[in-house]
């Protein structure tokens, strides 16, 4: 049975290896290309793996929003997160004054869909609760639902923590259809409860913006935190809808004054000769390692092989947006990765100096590198997450191509701990076919 296992590993890496050969290749290529294509709980999950490229090496939309001067800082980082959640990663999301407005800049890479992204970014997306205000009976009777939920119960966007597109359950009329789930903080909960408590019988307004969006009629006092808000939404109207919400309501009115497309900031000829540059680069350290150490060498040429083509098949996973920044972070991590095989190797140098054979040298060798490797590897991951700013801290950098580096040169590193400590460490067990 001990024996059997190796095999069976070789057998699933070499599996997952064709699968990422397959990711990796162009669509040109005529082989079949991996497709998720499946639907849970009445949800459509379509996952294609392409090459996503940013403003410099592909170009896109090219936004420009004015607002009345206040909260403007606000109303960015609002914006940055809408443009995140809608599928675009590494934005450039600017401010600038002009005359007595100040102006939003947002630059949109490889976006195809503008007038949707268009109509999300600009939504103000004010959510709020309303109840009927006390009118006499035959007031009430001959007034319309909307005109009568006018009294503000205080529950509001901010109150909510969480809002997800689900879809409806049961033989109504909203059996299958997108709503969006809302999810309160414990402030937002107690609210909501109370409202609920004091409204069984009567319906209860849901605004955006002020246009009443959903009035169900409360059957019951409702704990827990959560609602729904129901109408005749598609899944994309459902989707712009949680998004507006969990990214916040944008504190000023802004309006969108110049739209237009853009080419890549590079250039053709700039994008050209920074591959060349790479591909002599990564092609020099190669043959410096397969010259100076050889054989193993060789097996560290076809471990940096097998790691560029997992990393860029996470980076078409994600998908992650490539830019020229990003690229260096990629090519950072595989700088990394040879300095990972280069102790490996003269570690286990200096075990053969002493005159172990190779099997010992091997096994103390590795042992003693892997922990200089790991120290080394979470520092640069603690610098990827500082540059990565996810919790948008105002002393760190805020700027999509910084982050784009910091997101390729994570995933990069990450990468080469499981190529050196795994793949790696297999290739030489089989290449010098150890014995236990």
């Amino acid at each position: 049975m001990r024996k059997k296992l190796p095999r069976l590993s070789t057998i699933i890496f070499f599996i997952l290896l064709i699968l990422v050969i397959l990711i990796d290749l162009p669509k040109s290529v005529p082989v079949i290309h991996p497709v998720i294509d499946f639907t849970v709980f009445g949800k459509k999950i379509h996952k294609e793996f392409d090459t996503k490229l940013g403003l410099d090496l592909k170009g896109g939309s090219h936004l420009v929003f004015e607002a009345e001067i206040g909260k403007l800082a606000s109303a960015r980082d609002i914006i940055e997160k809408r443009v995140n959640f809608f599928g675009v990663t590494e934005p450039n999301v600017q401010t600038a004054k002009s005359g007595n407005s100040e102006r939003i800049i947002i630059d949109l890479p490889g976006i195809e869909n503008v007038q949707e992204a268009v109509a999300l970014i600009g939504q103000t997306a004010q959510l709020s609760f309303n109840e009927e205000a006390t009118v006499s009976a035959a007031v009430a009777t001959q007034t319309p639902v909307f005109a009568r939920l006018t009294q503000q119960t205080g529950l509001t966007g901010k109150h909510v923590k969480k809002a997800t597109v689900q879809f409806g359950s049961g033989d109504g009329t909203q059996a299958g259809s997108p709503s969006v789930g809302l999810k309160f903080n414990s402030e937002g909960a107690k609210l909501f409860e109370e409202i609920t408590r004091r409204n069984v019988g009567k319906p209860v307004g849901i605004f955006i913006d002020k246009a009443l969006i959903s009035a169900p009629t409360v059957q019951q006092e409702i704990i827990g935190g959560e609602a729904v808000i129901t109408g005749q939404f598609s899944i994309d109207e459902a989707k712009n809808l949680a998004v507006a919400i969990n990214s916040g309501a944008l504190p000023v009115s802004i309006n969108l004054i110049e739209q237009r497309n853009i080419g890549p900031t590079l250039g053709k000829q700039s994008i050209e000769k920074s591959i060349v540059a790479g591909v002599i680069g990564l092609s020099t350290v190669i043959l410096f390692m397969i010259i100076y150490y050889g054989r193993l060498g060789l097996i560290a040429a076809a471990g940096l092989l097998i790691y560029g083509l997992i990393s860029y098949a996470i980076f078409k996973a994600i998908p992650v947006v490539l830019t020229l920044p990003g690229i260096a972070g990629f090519i950072l991590s595989i700088g990394m990765a040879v300095d990972s095989n280069i102790l490996i190797f003269e570690r286990m140098k200096e075990e053969s100096r002493k005159g172990k054979n190779f099997d010992i040298a091997f096994r103390l060798g590795f042992g003693k590198a892997i922990d200089a490797i790991k120290d080394a590897n979470i520092a640069t991951l603690l610098v990827a997450f500082i540059l990565f700013n996810p919790l948008n801290w105002d002393f760190f950098p805020q700027f999509g191509l910084i982050r784009g580096f910091a997101l390729t040169l994570s995933i990069g590193v990450i990468t080469s701990l499981l190529t050196g400590i795994v793949i790696t460490k297999r290739l030489i067990q089989t290449f010098y076919k150890q014995h236990d």
